[in-house]
């Protein structure tokens, strides 16, 4: 099931989860989902809003490369969603 493609709903839900207060994160964003969301998978979503929590300023610390993933977010789909961010 994690690896099942998300559906429009679960998409357009996902989309507007992930809208930002800084500009810098809406722009990783932004392309993160032009390159990948015809291919978004459940497990990636999960990874992704779990990002999502975090601060603006230590999403971007991560999305720079400035910081890494530490405990709770230290784990396969939240690294998986990162590199794609990151590239």
């Amino acid at each position: 099931m994690a690896d099942a493609l998300l559906g429009e709903r679960e998409l357009s839900k996902l989309r507007w989860r992930c809208r930002r207060g800084l500009l810098e994160n809406d722009l990783f964003i932004e392309r993160f989902f032009q390159r990948h969301e015809s291919s978004l998978t459940q497990r990636q979503a999960d990874g992704l809003s779990r990002l999502m929590d975090l601060p603006d300023n230590d999403l971007l610390d991560l999305l720079l490369r400035r910081t890494e993933p530490q405990a709770g977010l230290d784990d396969a789909p939240v690294r998986e969603v990162l590199a794609l961010l990151r590239n």
